[in-house]
């Protein structure tokens, strides 16, 4: 559950509200449930070749260019990640600390600067914990981070009612309310241009199948039904939690709602205590999750880049410190988070989560072609490939025409 929630859940209100409560449920479970049956057919895999990741499953399957593939992929797909959670540092940890100041400090400080914290959060946190050679400890701090999302969906419930609707027109200092009533009523379905970030930013959500294989392997007893009764139960509390969060998030400032969920809270309850205590919860969630984030990358470039030189520490530093400027450089200048949900989740999101998994297990399984999971194999390729495909020249449409 770990490795599905993160960043994803401050995007997923937004989603909602450019597809309806009842066009939003119907894809987030059609999202689930395929992430679902991906996952049992990686397992499957597992079991009939014995390999233990990703990248593997890849070379098993079409050789050295597949394992390039699964890799570069990963590289891309972990880049667009880091830089999810570190747009959140940039945008929420100004407000939480002007939150402390309880206004006092001056609006050009520097650190009230998004770019120069997340320069120095990176600097001085991020990258010293990812040059670790081993970041095991962090999985206890980790493990945090599914009770801080908790925390965040029972803090959405409870601040429906705190916030007005209609909402005031510019700030919780200006308390003139809007005269439109009508933006106060939810849609059921809605469909906009917008609508088209919904499936990748959900994509995004779910992707947990790089993670899955090593943690089937380091069981003490695995096997296949018993991993999958794990994945089903994950997924399916992580739907629970993501569908709560963005479903009162979404009644609560409908169409209005931010692409980062967190911004409406901190536009309409600056000084609010316990929207402070999520802002925080997240933050440390998402900071000590990127280092996390890196180990999967740092390895995948090794493996392409460097598979025929010797593991040697300045490698490793060089490898650690250029992702880390990328991802920097990523989270400082990229302008909204739905454009990394959108671009991340509706190519490298759509390849790992749907596309690779129904492909190898074509290719690697001896069933008959007719069989009930050969065809259902066959239909996740066609799903993926279909919606990121259209996703992606929607939201390519969409930024041309701004």
């Amino acid at each position: 559950m770990n490795a599905i929630m993160g960043s994803g859940i401050l995007g997923l209100s937004y989603a909602m509200a450019n597809t309806g409560i009842m066009g939003f449920s119907i894809l987030l479970l059609i999202v689930a449930s395929l992430a679902s049956y991906s996952v049992f057919l990686l397992l499957s895999m597992c079991t009939q070749t014995a390999v233990t990741s990703y990248e593997d499953l890849g070379l098993f399957a079409f050789g050295s260019p597949g394992k390039v593939l699964v890799a570069t992929t990963i590289i891309i797909q972990n880049i667009g990640a880091m830089s999810s959670y570190l747009l959140i540092v940039k945008s929420e940890l100004p407000g939480a600390v002007a939150g402390f100041l309880s206004g006092d400090g001056e609006s050009g400080s520097w650190y009230l600067d998004g770019r120069l914290l997340l320069l120095i959060t990176s600097v001085c946190v991020v990258f010293p914990l990812a040059l670790l050679p081993k970041i095991g400890f962090l999985g206890y701090t980790s493990s945090l981070s599914f009770f801080f999302m908790v925390y965040f969906a029972l803090v959405i419930i409870i601040k429906k009612w705190s916030i007005p609707c209609p909402l005031p027109l510019n700030s919780a200092e200006n308390l003139q309310i809007s005269n439109s009533t009508g933006e106060c009523k939810a849609k059921l379905f809605h469909l906009s241009k917008e609508s088209a970030y919904a499936i990748p930013t959900m994509a995004f959500s779910f992707l947990c199948h790089t993670s899955v294989l090593p943690i089937y392997c380091e069981l003490q007893s695995p096997t296949k039904s018993r991993m999958q009764n794990v994945t089903v139960t994950g997924i399916g509390l992580s739907f629970l939690i993501y569908f709560i969060s963005a479903l009162f998030g979404y009644l609560t400032f409908y169409d209005k709602v931010d692409s980062e969920l967190l911004q409406g809270y901190s536009r309409y309850l600056p000084h609010d205590t316990v929207i402070m205590t999520v802002k925080l919860a997240i933050l440390f969630a998402v900071i000590l999750t990127v280092p996390l984030i890196h180990f999967p990358a740092r390895k995948a470039v090794l493996m392409v880049f460097f598979s025929d030189l010797p593991v040697s520490w300045i490698c490793h530093i060089l490898v650690t410190l250029t992702l880390n400027t990328i991802v920097v450089l990523f989270a400082m200048y990229v302008p909204d988070i739905k454009n990394v949900f959108g671009v991340v989740g509706s190519t490298t999101s759509t390849c790992l989560l749907f596309v690779y998994p129904g492909l190898f297990y074509l290719k690697l399984s001896r069933e008959d072609f007719l069989s009930p999971q050969k065809l259902g194999a066959c239909a996740l390729v066609i799903f993926g490939i279909c919606v990121g495909l259209l996703s992606l020249i929607l939201i390519i449409f969409n930024w041309i025409n701004q």
